[in-house]
């Protein structure tokens, strides 16, 4: 195939872009660099079957081009992170929902598949865990920023299922705390990150709140393979999963086990949201169930939190000291 991922520079889509490629299909990674990293797809640039692209999705021309000449589309592109959209919600905003209109737009123009990476995130302050794909979507207040990343990616999967029915071949995943090598050493959108850094450099781990809030944390090898599924069985077509781990750690259990993987004599502090965020800054538990992922992709993670944390660690060792030095 002739595949095109936008946002293939960052953290999931230098690791997809790879997956494709070994794979043996043809590969044009779309990227601003905004978020992403050069050093990320480094090792493909010589590569015949490997294009990169300097650009923003934003740039209609640009995607028209783009899309007209790719049998797939990987929609990954997107301003993410909590730290990015707080400090710049215009961006974000505009960024996600525009630039996947624009994407869907000419992809059914040219009646080509799309792969949309979307977020646990359009859940929600939903209580009812563990989420299934069709649990309700319960957002705060839209003077609460935090919420608008969610409410964007929804509107992005309310456009995919509305160009379904106009005939877009077209998947939804919803990814849940995927983490791994390449991840932002300076801990943007990644509490992995972060804990990681702080550990290495002596730093405190910053835990806010209590700790006892959970997540599903997904190694990156998990999250390529689901999206890589869904992206090319017929069985994904006009459906939306879960992809992710099922197993919930709370955040303290994180950083606990992270000192311990590091052999680090950093200590825990906790500290209220709002020294991190600002007020009115809102979490909550994510915790996903992926049978519906299982039963119709065959998907399953297979990589333990323990093991990937280990990868994880290991890569952020290689990196030069003063990287980590400017962490969180």
């Amino acid at each position: 195939m002739k595949v095109l991922i936008t946002g293939g520079a960052g953290y999931i889509g230098s690791h997809l872009t790879d997956y494709f490629h070994a794979n043996g299909d043809t590969v044009t990674v779309v990227d601003n660099l905004s978020t992403g990293d050069i050093k990320n797809i480094q090792h493909n640039i010589q590569s015949s079957r490997y294009t990169f692209v300097h650009g923003s999705i934003l740039d209609r021309a640009l995607m028209e081009k783009l899309i007209e000449g790719h049998d797939l589309i990987c929609h990954l592109a997107a301003v993410v992170g909590v730290k990015h959209v707080l400090e710049n919600p215009v961006r974000s905003i505009i960024g996600n929902a525009s630039g996947t209109e624009t994407v869907l737009t000419l992809a059914h123009k040219y009646k080509r598949r799309v792969l949309f990476a979307s977020t646990s995130e359009v859940y929600g302050k939903n209580p009812h865990v563990p989420f299934t794909e069709d649990h309700d979507s319960l957002f705060g207040s839209t003077r609460v920023f935090r919420w608008s990343y969610a409410i964007a990616k929804a509107l992005g999967e309310h456009l995919c299922f509305a160009y379904h029915g106009e005939g877009l071949p077209v998947s939804i995943v919803r990814y849940v705390n995927s983490y791994g090598p390449r991840l932002d050493p300076r801990g943007y959108g990644s509490v992995v990150a972060s804990f990681i850094t702080q550990a290495l450099t002596g730093n405190p781990l910053t835990v806010h709140g209590d700790g006892g809030q959970t997540r599903c944390f997904t190694f990156v090898d998990d999250t390529v393979l689901g999206s890589f599924l869904a992206s090319t069985k017929d069985e994904a077509l006009g459906e939306v999963f879960n992809i992710g781990s099922s197993v919930d750690t709370s955040i303290s259990e994180l950083a606990t086990l992270i000192l311990k993987l590091t052999s680090s004599q950093s200590i825990v502090r906790f500290i209220p949201y709002s020294d991190a965020y600002g007020h009115n800054f809102e979490d909550m538990t994510r915790v996903l169930n992926v049978s519906k992922a299982e039963k119709l992709l065959g998907f399953k993670a297979l990589v333990s939190l323990k093991e990937g944390l280990r990868r994880t660690i290991a890569w952020f060792q290689e990196q030069p000291l003063g990287l980590l030095a400017k962490g969180p």
